[in-house]
């Protein structure tokens, strides 16, 4: 009779155990779900976001009114220019004298080397002459302009460094890389000023006179 009452406990005890441990497995199997459903919907949120920082690519347009301006500042010609620089008064007298300004009026392209009034002065005092008495010398001016004039348009970009430029007047120049120009006497100018564009071409202010031989 004992026998049989310890084993029914026994039993019991046995069912109440399993029916424990079911229970347990039941109760933690959902958790895992919810913590993979956050991960899901966090990682979605993070790759969807940086879709929209590709907008803005506009950056191109404002060339266009770089070039425009540009074509605006060159509204008068080289001769013009000139006639209006304070700095170059004594070029400009010695133009007109040798009936050149008009030259440089026309829509024929030029570069001219325009010496400043300062320079015509150290010319002056070098031959030991008047500006008047240089302003009457025509032969002397009709072969001296040309020879800062090159007939086509060469910006500062495009001088040809260290070769021979054939000026207007036959007669030919040098350029240095440090923007010298040496004349055929071996004389030298410094180019001061550059690139001031004209309607028919560019000027570049340089500190010396330019003499052929």
């Amino acid at each position: 009779m004992l026998k049989r009452n310890l084993l029914s406990i026994a039993i019991v005890t046995a069912a109440v155990s399993l029916a424990a441990c079911n229970d347990t497995e039941t109760v933690t199997e959902p958790v895992v779900e919810p913590d993979t459903t956050t991960e899901t919907t966090e990682t979605t949120e993070t790759i969807s976001e940086p879709v929209e920082m590709t907008e803005p690519v506009a950056d191109t347009e404002p060339m266009a009114e770089t070039d425009a301006m540009g074509d605006m500042a060159a509204t008068q010609t080289i001769g013009e220019m000139a006639a209006s620089n304070e700095n170059l008064t004594v070029l400009t007298a010695a133009l007109q004298a040798a009936g050149l300004d008009s030259m440089l009026m026309t829509e024929d392209k030029y570069t001219v080397f325009a010496p400043t009034d300062e320079a015509f002065g150290a010319l002056l005092t070098k031959l030991g002459i008047t500006k008047e008495e240089l302003l009457a010398d025509q032969e002397t001016l009709k072969s001296v302009l040309p020879y800062h004039v090159v007939p086509m348009v060469v910006k500062a970009a495009d001088i040809p460094y260290g070769t021979d430029i054939e000026t207007a007047n036959g007669a030919t120049i040098s350029i240095s890389e440090a923007n010298v120009i040496t004349d055929e006497n071996g004389n030298t100018a410094n180019i001061v000023g550059t690139d001031m564009m004209a309607t028919n071409g560019v000027v570049h202010v340089i500190d010396t006179v330019l003499l052929p031989k």
